[in-house]
């Protein structure tokens, strides 16, 4: 149900005096929704479910491995978990991962395209 809808019933329920059933005809909707929008405190809100991660299934061994050997490579640690996508997604598990200071992961920065180096 949009913004809109919830006003409008809203509006026809309080403003006009309409029926429950006479609104849900008029917007083509079940008298359980017209029922759910005058029962609701604010407007509906869109939520997206979380999908989740592909490393969602072998993080706790990931997590484990980390633990035990702090400076294991992505390589090792893919290889120990039978890993075979891509590696950007387990370095990113990693502890303080992320690009150093001033450097980014993208490319030059804007700093060296202003300065031409």
């Amino acid at each position: 149900m949009s913004v809109e809808d919830w006003a409008e019933i809203r509006r026809l329920r309080r403003a006009e005096q309409m029926p429950i059933k006479a609104i849900a005809r008029v917007l083509g909707v079940s008298k359980n929704t017209v029922r759910r929008a005058l029962a609701a405190d604010r407007p509906p809100a869109y939520q997206r479910q979380g999908r989740g991660s592909i490393v969602d299934e072998v993080e706790p061994r990931i997590r484990e491995l980390l633990a035990a050997w702090p400076t294991i490579p992505a390589t090792v640690i893919a290889e120990r978990i039978g890993w075979e996508r891509s590696m950007t997604v387990l370095k990113g598990l990693r502890p303080g991962a992320g690009a150093a200071p001033g450097v980014s992961a993208t490319g030059p920065g804007l700093a060296d395209r202003i300065c031409g180096w």
